[in-house]
């Protein structure tokens, strides 16, 4: 499934519906620069969103995302965003391997958060029996203003068990040169597939940040991340 392909379902879906960008985005509380980013194919719609529209115009979602449960394989493709104006958009987007009929291609679909006052943090968890894909696309720091220059950055994603950090993911990005810490928060991006015990409170889950000043200091910074809804 590719990002402009769903940015043709959108428009061919509004124009059917006789609406314009702005009354199709009052619909689903977003602005219309958004809906004219998703039907350019620049930018995509959140996954609850996504939901949302498909179940106001009873539309099955996986035709949507593009899963064929007839297949023995299929590939996967991920397509992350940058949020745009104001706060938001986060997006997961995935297609699961199924290997036969049985298997069950229904996702459910959790928002990630940070457990630390410092930041913000802006993603999905989408799961099922099958298959898990966690999406982070944006680190936001909101603490006390950093301006120092660093000449190193390193971010990663960790599970903890027993106090022992085991990486599971890093986020995309290799700094290069002298940069701020806000400025390496705006490139890096976190995905990762296949998560094991998929139906945990994931408290054991922490995104670790290491900066390293010219003087050779390190500042680190620890975002134990937290998911909305209990599991179902």
């Amino acid at each position: 499934m590719d990002q402009e392909k769903i940015g043709k379902f959108i428009l061919e879906l509004r124009k059917k519906n006789n609406l314009t960008q702005k009354e199709f985005a009052d619909k689903f509380g977003v602005t219309f620069q958004a809906v004219s980013k998703w039907e350019n194919g620049k930018n995509i719609p959140d996954i609850s969103i996504l939901k949302q529209i498909c179940q106001e115009y009873n539309i099955d979602i996986n035709d949507v995302l593009g899963v064929t449960p007839n297949n023995k394989k299929n590939n996967n493709q991920f397509i992350f965003l940058i949020p745009t104006i104001l706060l938001i958009i986060v997006i997961v987007l995935l297609i699961i391997f199924v290997k036969d009929n049985k298997k069950d291609n229904t996702f459910e679909f959790k928002n990630i958060e940070a457990n630390c006052e410092n930041f913000n943090i802006y993603g999905n968890m989408a799961y099922n029996s099958n298959n898990s894909y966690l999406s982070i696309s944006k680190v936001e720091y909101c603490g006390n203003p950093d301006e120092t220059i660093y000449s190193n950055i390193e971010c990663n994603l960790y599970s903890l068990e027993d106090n022992i950090e085991t990486k599971i993911g890093d986020c995309g990005y290799k700094n290069e040169g002298e940069t701020t810490l806000n400025n390496y928060l705006d490139k890096i991006r976190f995905n990762v597939e296949n998560i094991d015990n998929l139906c945990k409170d994931y408290s054991n889950l922490e995104i670790k940040i290491e900066a390293t000043d010219k003087n050779d200091k390190i500042t680190t910074y620890k975002i134990p991340l937290i998911l909305s809804n209990d599991c179902k």
